[in-house]
């Protein structure tokens, strides 16, 4: 079975490292932006099947870069990480097709489990089961 892939998007150099290292433990192809213009990139050529996107980016927001990515592939599913206090931009992500947010600091074992549940939907919650 393929792996899934994980586009983690945030200026933070901390922040993409601890994802990355998250999501490749749980099993996922991982790919990191620190910007709208490398993020799309990747988009383009990975189809990634869940991007984590970072609110506040310099150059290319994270609405502008969520607009983007719905524009190229509208399955690509999104999951918004955002500074405390951003609701109006939250409300709006929402409406841009965003399926959740996670504000900073986040729990890192609550995203993880968000992940897994928007990525193995319906498939065993059993880490261990063989063949999954």
């Amino acid at each position: 079975m393929e792996k899934k892939k994980v586009l983690i998007v945030d200026d933070q150099n901390g922040i993409r490292v601890l994802l990355v290292e998250v999501f490749s433990s749980e099993g996922y192809l991982t790919f990191q932006a620190s910007n709208g213009k490398l993020a799309l990139e990747i988009v383009r050529q990975e189809s990634p099947d869940l991007v984590l996107l970072d609110m506040k980016i310099p150059g290319m927001d994270g609405l502008e870069i969520l607009k983007h990515v719905k524009a190229i592939d509208k399955e690509i599913k999104v999951i918004m990480m955002t500074a405390y206090g951003e609701l109006d931009m939250i409300k709006e992500a929402t409406d841009l097709g965003a399926l959740m947010h996670f504000t900073k600091p986040f729990d890192i074992d609550e995203m993880r489990v968000a992940v897994n549940m928007q990525l193995r939907g319906g498939e065993s919650n059993n880490r261990y089961a063989v063949g999954s």
